[in-house]
């Protein structure tokens, strides 16, 4: 199973982009305007200024903190499928790095992911590299330029990031995020607070990820 070493994140995978940081719920109140004689009257403007739309709910966030390298990550699709069924846009799966040492082209994988958000197929391109993740263990780098082409991706400009690093600050700091919250292995999932490490097992996991998101889009 994926678990570090001690030391100091799928169906349709058209998604948000990982590293976009999203509140949680609060729907904002209309402005009603009551008339009539001797009613009461909530006004903070003039009579000819319209009336705010209510604006939607925020949808809850579901941290998956993930390697490309990891089989065990390959078994979360499924769960992270049935979720995104379930929840549809209230429901922002956001993937968060977490690179293994064991795994040789895991921290290569990671900077490949963002450079596919980057170009707007983040998750198409993790479930791609995950479901071939022997091949991926085997060619390393070469693999994930020729995924990137397969899925039209500019695979050269995915070559040009591989070799000058834009992305490793982000992965870095995914990765020292994932350590202070006591992140150990992959997949491990952070939904309101809760952590839930998925990565010696996932038996329950997904039940236990909607009991908790189930709580929060009702609150």
């Amino acid at each position: 199973m994926g678990t570090a070493p001690p030391r100091a994140e799928i169906g349709d995978f058209s998604g948000s982009p990982r590293g976009k940081d999203q509140g949680f719920l609060g729907v904002a109140p209309g402005n009603p305007r009551v008339s009539g004689s001797g009613a009461r009257r909530w006004e903070t403007g003039p009579m000819n200024e319209p009336t705010p739309a209510p604006t939607a709910p925020s949808p809850v966030v579901l941290d998956v903190w993930c390697e490309l390298q990891c089989p065990d990550c390959r078994s979360a699709l499924a769960d992270l499928d049935a979720l995104r069924a379930r929840y549809g846009d209230r429901l922002e799966i956001r993937l968060r790095h977490f690179p293994l040492e064991k795994h040789k082209h895991a921290f290569a994988g990671a900077q490949a992911a963002e450079e596919a958000f980057a170009q707007g197929q983040g998750w198409p391109f993790v479930a791609a590299v995950l479901r071939r993740v022997e091949d991926f263990a085997a060619a390393g780098e070469p693999f994930l330029v020729e995924t990137a082409g397969e899925l039209g991706l500019d695979a050269e400009e995915f070559d040009t990031a591989l070799i000058d690093g834009r992305h490793i600050l982000t992965v870095d700091a995914d990765q020292a995020e994932g350590k202070a919250l006591g992140v150990k292995g992959t997949p491990t999932y952070e939904i309101g607070g809760t952590l839930l490490d998925g990565s010696k097992t996932q038996e329950g996991l997904r039940e236990r990820i909607e009991e908790i998101a189930d709580g929060l889009l009702a609150d």
